[in-house]
């Protein structure tokens, strides 16, 4: 969406569940991210100017953790990952008015890289994203997606 350089993008794709309420969205991903901005992960959109998005980015030479959280204006953060990272679990959490994002590496354990605000609408739109702003497309290939609202989960271990 709007940056502090004033670029607007809003044309990734979302493969995704129309939610209301509180919900868990898990998924593995794998892909060949080989040009600046390749990415992929998972997205929960309210609407154009309301939206969070987080996963692996192709950022300046190298894979890196990226959330982009969207209140009208975009705001960025980003993480380094190890080289030689083959795989990326996501764990994206809704409760109320806060999402909270883990991620693991390969087989490794959660870490949690953000709680972010986001309105408490009736309804997101909420999966699997993907974009390849600057380059002609790549390889991502998901696994184990699943969208469950927390009404119908049993406790959490």
């Amino acid at each position: 969406r709007t940056t502090g350089n004033g670029s607007v993008r809003d044309n990734g794709h979302l493969y995704g569940e129309a939610l209301v309420g509180d919900f868990e969205l898990s998924m593995r991903m794998r892909g060949s991210y080989a040009d600046q901005y390749d990415q992929s992960g998972a997205m929960v959109r309210i609407d154009d100017r309301h939206w969070l998005k987080t996963g692996i980015e192709y950022f300046e030479g190298r894979r890196r953790f990226s959330t982009v959280i969207t209140f009208e204006y975009s705001s960025w953060a980003i993480a380094e990952l190890p080289p030689q990272t083959e795989e990326l679990r996501l764990l994206v959490i809704r409760h109320g008015d806060a999402i909270e994002v883990r991620y693991a590496l390969d087989d490794g354990p959660d870490e949690l890289a953000a709680i972010v605000y986001l309105p408490p609408h009736d309804e997101a739109l909420a999966g699997a994203m993907c974009a390849a702003p600057e380059g002609n497309g790549f390889p991502v290939t998901f696994y184990d997606l699943a969208i469950r609202p927390l009404d119908r989960l049993a406790t959490r271990a």
